[in-house]
């Protein structure tokens, strides 16, 4: 990585900026609708190390890759298999990421030796725009230390890595605010590798049943590790109210879907219950009770259906210990 001691990234919306910086082999966090990624030319293996050297990452877990038109699927993925287009159709631009075959030019690095790549076309213009002037696609984990709560705003992103990294494309607050659904062809049939801002329902009336995936010792797909998305406070997801009898001498930080608790804070997602509003809330209550000064966390599970299934799996692997 450049020598960036005493620095801090800058800050700044200028498209071209920071292609010069992706071109000359840096890294660059750049806005997506999902969350902020911290991104490298995919097949630059000197770039991606920088990724991993930022987000203290351990190699194992693969890294989702980035186009920014269909076209460029070609560039990274050997086959289609069958509905993948169909999908692409439906959901790019967008939140959801299929790992299909990939090509022999994607480095084993992105992959993690895996013979498939995880690629997704975000649905954000200033990443997009991004893409198209850069001409190759972008290796791109949330832009945040490894395990911890993935980034929604640039600030986000320079409160966490600012003394990393040397530039951060500023797209505004991320819409969706959780990463992208993540889909595979396996045992031919599609599975799920993890939820995320397509809801199943939405998928299954494209191509059909999405099964579950296979177990296997290493992770088949980014967000796939237990312990993830953790903040540094403990974290208990369950009925709040019995929760709190747990917890009796400790201040407490709530965060619900729609109810206000009496605890020290609470963090509501989404007073008019809305899974959307709940999911781009998410990441930002739970870092703002993690730097607040309550000692410990406590969330209710949501209702598994639609993005309320992406939640609960962001809160179970952020309690994992």
């Amino acid at each position: 990585m450049a020598d960036l001691c005493g620095m801090r990234a800058k800050i700044g919306t200028d498209v071209h900026e920071a292609a010069v910086l992706l071109r000359a082999g840096e890294v660059v966090a750049i806005p997506t609708e999902t969350v902020y990624g911290l991104a490298a030319n995919a097949f630059d293996e000197a770039a991606v190390l920088k990724v991993f050297a930022a987000k203290r990452r351990p190699s194992f877990d693969p890294l989702i890759v980035h186009i920014g038109e269909r076209a460029r699927v070609n560039d990274v993925v050997s086959e289609l298999p069958p509905g993948a287009k169909e999908l692409m159709d439906a959901f790019w631009p967008g939140p959801l990421t299929l790992v299909l075959p990939k090509r022999p030019e994607v480095p084993d690095l992105v992959t993690s030796g895996l013979d498939t790549v995880g690629v997704r076309m975000p649905a954000h213009p200033m990443a997009l725009e991004l893409l198209r002037i850069i001409g190759f696609p972008l290796a791109a984990p949330s832009a945040n230390p490894f395990g911890y709560v993935s980034p929604t705003t640039a600030q986000h992103v320079a409160d966490l890595l600012g003394d990393r990294i040397p530039y951060i494309l500023d797209g505004g607050a991320c819409n969706v605010g959780v990463e992208s659904t993540i889909i595979g062809w396996e045992a031919d049939r599609w599975v799920l590798f993890r939820p995320g801002g397509v809801a199943v329902e939405e998928i299954e009336r494209v191509v059909g049943g999405v099964g579950a995936a296979l177990k296997k010792i290493l992770p088949a797909a980014p967000g796939m590790l237990e312990s993830h998305y953790a903040p540094r406070k403990p974290l208990h997801v369950g009925d709040i109210e019995p929760l709190m009898l747990r917890f009796p001498d400790q201040r407490i930080g709530v965060i619900s879907f729609t109810s206000r608790f009496l605890a020290h804070r609470c963090e509501v997602l989404s007073p008019q219950g809305d899974f959307g509003e709940a999911a781009r809330h998410l990441f930002a209550a739970l870092r703002s009770l993690d730097t607040s000064d309550c000692e410990v966390i406590l969330a209710e599970p949501f209702p598994e259906e639609g993005l309320g299934r992406a939640i609960n799996d962001r809160l179970r692997r952020a309690s994992a210990r």
